[in-house]
């Protein structure tokens, strides 16, 4: 179903993109990948789909990612077509997807059993049109199925050669953990990456809950939402602008709208314009500056971008040149207006272990 040699249009160039390792496999991956939630058959549909691609292809991206309900199976359908009128080679691209809220209503059709897991990861490479995905995500933690059987699924998917590696979303560090003791216990394969929100406003759970996973396991993330839904690109300051995502899905982002007009929303504006003049001292933007801030986590494996036009894609870019920028002095700037860094675990007392020591 992939592209074959001869079905080859495009040539991938990195150019100057940064790559990683995902987590702790092989896997490499770049800085910044680009997503399809809410926009990828969803708000975009068509011509326009192939020219994000495109642009984020010729940028140095290889890495998309989607899920089988972005869009109901529209954004995997989408991404799948593009893929292949473009003529991209499927070895120069790492594809992901992800699994659980299957797109219909029966008893299993949705969730992480073993039947959904099997049956949805059909579905979505039926959808995109491919012989195997390279990661396939559980969406989230199914806590009504017993966790071997996640483990031994992802597995089966992964020997049957329908995906590379498996890995997790929006879990908790502790769902994590039991999946990575019972894959030692079984001598099966673990997670390698988990899909999690992280931004300047939301950092409790990817720099402090999962902390102990980074040094236990070399486990990577792969960030969405890391402009907090655009709010930290500064277009939300004095309203909320048409054709915006807040104004596309306003039942969606409900309670983020209301709570703009509290204090407390209010505060997080104040935040953007202060946050705005830094990013004006190292001549670019607002949008550069936070992707650039999340990118320069060393457990970040990819940030993912989302994009409604070439356009965006061409800005969002641009965080590659602040990156360098980031000094310790900035970040100190940073870290002062934010004034929300996650309070380190509590030792009771005991004096700190030499610095250049094992922590």
């Amino acid at each position: 179903m992939s592209n074959t040699t001869t079905d080859v249009k495009l040539e991938f160039d990195p150019k100057n993109m940064p790559f990683r390792r995902l987590g702790p496999s092989g896997l490499r991956v770049p800085l910044f990948s680009l997503g399809g939630w809410l926009t990828l058959g969803g708000t975009v549909k068509g011509d326009p789909v192939k020219d994000i691609i495109k642009t984020a292809f010729d940028a140095g991206i290889n890495m998309f990612d989607t899920a089988e309900a972005y869009a109901a199976g529209k954004s995997e359908e989408e991404m799948g077509r593009v893929i292949k009128e473009l003529g991209l080679r499927r070895t120069d691209l790492v594809i992901t997807t992800k699994l659980f809220w299957g797109l219909r209503k029966g008893p299993n059709d949705g969730g992480l059993s073993r039947k959904h897991i099997i049956e949805g990861t059909r579905e979505s490479l039926q959808r995109l049109g491919l012989d195997y995905v390279d990661v396939i995500f559980a969406h989230r933690c199914d806590v009504s199925v017993p966790m071997e059987e996640i483990v031994r699924a992802f597995n089966w998917v992964i020997e049957k050669g329908w995906a590379m590696y498996w890995a997790t979303s929006e879990w908790t560090a502790r769902e994590i953990e039991e999946a990575y003791h019972i894959a030692d216990k079984l001598n099966l394969i673990a997670p390698i990456a988990e899909q999690c929100q992280h931004n300047m406003f939301h950092r409790e759970r990817p720099e402090k809950e999962y902390d102990p996973l980074y040094r236990k396991y070399g486990l990577g993330t792969t960030t969405f939402s890391s402009l907090a839904s655009g709010l930290l690109t500064g277009k939300y300051n004095d309203g909320i602008p048409e054709n915006s995502r807040f104004s596309q899905h306003p039942e969606f982002f409900n309670s983020t709208i209301k709570s703009l007009q509290q204090p407390e929303g209010q505060a997080k504006i104040q935040k953007v314009r202060e946050l705005t003049k830094i990013a004006e001292e190292l001549q670019s933007t607002p949008t550069a500056l936070a992707l650039a801030w999340v990118a320069k986590n060393p457990n970040t494996s990819t940030v993912i971008l989302g994009a409604s036009s070439p356009q965006q894609v061409t800005e969002n870019l641009k965080a590659l040149e602040v990156l360098p920028k980031l000094t310790d002095e900035i970040m100190q700037k940073i870290e002062a207006i934010l004034g929300n860094k996650p309070e380190p675990v509590a030792t009771y007392g005991r004096p700190a272990l030499d610095k250049f020591g094992r922590q």
